[in-house]
């Protein structure tokens, strides 16, 4: 499970600072709502030559599963992909204006892995014509177009592109609609939701260690009408991509750190090699009990939010290191888990009796992949099996380097000052904000992913599409919850009994209100987490007490209107907060029921919670906050490019030492990525 965090959610501009170890440009470049940044990796020359060379494996085996996360967003997204960077090389007059417009394009298809919104779920469409690029993929040699056409030919690759009725959305969460069908995900084939639905019901697992049926498949139709289940493995779906991944994992496997971290990668190899779903669970109680190990990684299918069924996992990458400072706080909370968990204001029935083998810590990314590149989480909360939570724990991360590089995006640019209400709470933030960001982001991944049971007979299946959403809010509300209490203050990890107020503010203020510059006029919410934000922030202003309200948005009227030409006066809405005790007890209040819909399965209240709270938007405060925010001439969304990592050898070949670079361009990378880290055919 991931955390987006709030500074990533209003997405500020970013100012450079200096590396401890190099001078890095972190500000790269901005297109459409889009900014490119870099990251630092801090301590990465601290490292022991053997941690370097694991790290440099573990980012090669990271970067050959770019092309499957292409596939499974939309089976269109390679020859997309493809025919676009084909004429991005062979095009001769650069500084043509079709070809810059295409060019740009590009670059937003590699941000968001596809020609889907990588965050609305929208299809965006090019800006250059259809004519003018018909024209261009003809320069392109004949044999490489004739492989990326395929079967289905170009003037059906071409409609997908530049037709708004066809594929629109990738993952469809709207009610009362087949989520199979209206969805671009290639995560099934020819299915509709009641079939897909069945077939898993059929399929499903009821042992005390079941395995996740459909983690690691695509379920299609065959020309018999029969549904099989394509399963991703070397030698299956994706077998090209997964067999490079094998061969840099034996790589890792001869420099791991230790037994625990070799018997980790060896179940890992095991599982691609195979497909077997009970090889997965070997090997994610292994990762979840390598706690002695400094290099840490995430690759395979993983997190479920593109799946309209919540079920089948995207591929996603991800090296790191624990920073040994910043990891301090996180054990203490991992120390203190038990406490949280007996005094949370959930009923007693849904909480663990025993919280098993909690672990946490803060890392710095060292390569990122797949689903969390270039746009990646701050936090993450591993396995996803409850099962294997409850009797073996989790391991949850605070990303320090990325966190920091958000921070330093929120610092300057007047976004603060546009829609906080006062200089109260602009100082409030500016004291207290990255701490309490971070705070909130540990005790989301480390307590709250990880707290709460499920009764017997309950699935993490059983609230299906709105599944995401409402674990999401458990734990965010859980962090929201503890973050104030007096407990932090004692352990000696918020400074003061006021620290806390500094995150609610930014909260409510998110999710109510300023996360909507992400959106479109006119649409809903599609993303779990911005459901999970809205969902909090509008059920919490619902539930206020009428006489004295704990929290409320209030009309602030800022310019005299002239009557003469009928001109209103313009009026801004704010978040105020006028009791913030107040307000954690009715984050309380939400995390009981919350808690409960997780522990019963209840589907009926999750969906009237998420349809009531979490998708629809008021237009007219939508309107105000898109016209705030473009004064502020700002990307809404930020994604980062990876260092590149290069062996340094000697005249044997033995590995002396690895060096790292932050030089590479946005364009540069992707084309690099695409040459050297491209091994699926077009067509899967």
């Amino acid at each position: 499970m991931k955390k987006l965090t709030l500074l990533a959610a209003v997405l500020l501009l970013f100012i450079g600072c200096k590396s401890s170890d190099n001078k890095i440009n972190y500000n790269v470049e901005k297109f459409y709502d889009l900014e490119i940044l870099r990251y630092d990796v801090p301590d990465f020359q601290s490292l022991t030559l053997q941690q370097k060379t694991l790290i440099y494996y573990l980012s090669e085996a990271a970067l050959q599963g770019r092309d499957i996360l292409f596939d499974q967003n939309c089976r269109y997204n390679l020859a997309i992909r493809r025919l676009l960077e084909e004429v991005y090389q062979t095009y001769p007059d650069k500084q043509d204006q079709q070809f810059l417009l295409m060019e740009k394009y590009l670059k937003r298809v590699w941000f968001s892995n596809g020609i889907h919104h990588h965050y609305n779920e929208d299809k965006f469409l090019p800006e250059f014509s259809r004519n003018w690029f018909a024209q261009a993929v003809q320069l392109i040699n004949a044999d490489t177009l004739k492989e990326i056409e395929g079967t289905e030919g170009l003037e059906r690759i071409m409609d997908v592109m530049f037709d708004p009725d066809i594929l629109p959305k990738k993952t469809n969460q709207a009610d009362g609609v087949d989520l199979l069908l209206t969805s671009a995900g290639n995560y099934y084939r020819n299915l509709t939701q009641k079939e897909a639905e069945d077939w898993y019901a059929a399929h499903k697992d009821n042992s005390e260690e079941p395995i996740w049926v459909g983690l690691n498949s695509q379920l299609a139709k065959d020309d018999d009408g029969n549904i099989v289940e394509r399963t991703y493995k070397v030698g299956g779906l994706y077998g090209e991509a997964l067999q490079k991944v094998v061969y840099w994992l034996e790589k890792a496997l001869e420099v791991a750190e230790n037994d625990k971290q070799k018997e980790v990668i060896g179940k890992l190899i095991e599982y691609n090699n195979t497909g077997d779903l009970k090889t997965f669970n070997e090997y994610a109680i292994a990762w979840v009990q390598d706690l002695d190990s400094r290099v840490d990684f995430i690759n395979g299918f993983t997190e479920v939010y593109g799946d309209p069924l919540g079920i089948t996992g995207a591929w996603e990458a991800m090296v790191n290191f624990k920073n040994l400072e910043a990891t301090k706080r996180t054990e203490i909370l991992a120390q203190n888990t038990q406490w949280f968990e007996d005094n949370s204001p959930t009923a007693k029935e849904y909480k663990k009796e025993q919280v098993k083998g909690v672990s946490a810590k803060v890392i710095n990314a060292a390569i990122l992949g797949g689903d969390s590149y270039p746009s990646t989480p701050i936090g993450i909360n591993l396995p996803n099996a409850n099962w294997i939570r409850k009797e073996y724990g989790s391991k949850s991360v605070t990303i320090q380097n990325i966190t920091e590089a958000y921070d330093k995006a929120a610092q300057g640019n007047g976004f603060n000052e546009e829609f906080m209400l006062s200089d109260k709470e602009i100082a409030m933030n500016r004291k207290y904000g990255a701490l309490t960001d971070n705070c909130h982001t540990d005790l989301h991944e480390c307590l709250g992913h990880g707290s709460g049971k499920l009764l017997p007979g309950v699935t993490k299946d059983d609230l299906k599409e709105h599944g995401s959403t409402i674990e999401e809010a458990r734990a965010d509300l859980f962090g929201l919850y503890y973050i104030a209490d007096p407990k932090m203050v004692e352990l000696g990890i918020m400074p003061d009994k006021e620290a806390y107020q500094a995150e609610y503010y930014r909260q409510m203020m998110n999710g109510a209100m300023t996360q909507l510059v992400r959106i479109e006029p006119g649409k809903d919410l599609e993303e779990a987490h911005m459901r999970n934000r809205q969902l909090i922030a509008n059920w919490v202003l619902a539930h206020v007490n009428e006489a004295n309200p704990e929290v409320e948005i209030i009309a602030v009227p800022v310019a005299k209107g002239n009557p003469e030409d009928d001109v209103p006066a313009e009026i801004k809405h704010y978040m105020r907060i006028n009791d913030y005790e107040g307000l954690r007890r009715l984050y309380g209040q939400l995390l009981a029921i919350i808690q409960q819909i997780t522990s019963t399965g209840d589907y009926a209240l999750a969906k009237e919670l998420v349809e009531t709270y979490a998708v629809r938007i008021d237009p007219e405060l939508h309107k105000e906050m898109l016209r705030r925010y473009e004064k502020l001439n700002l990307a809404p969304y930020k994604g980062f490019l990876n260092p590149v990592y290069t062996p340094v050898t000697d005249k044997e070949g033995n590995i002396t030492d690895i060096r790292i670079d932050y030089t590479e361009g946005y364009a540069e990378q992707h084309m690099r990525y695409s040459k050297d880290y491209s091994p699926l055919p077009t067509w899967n």
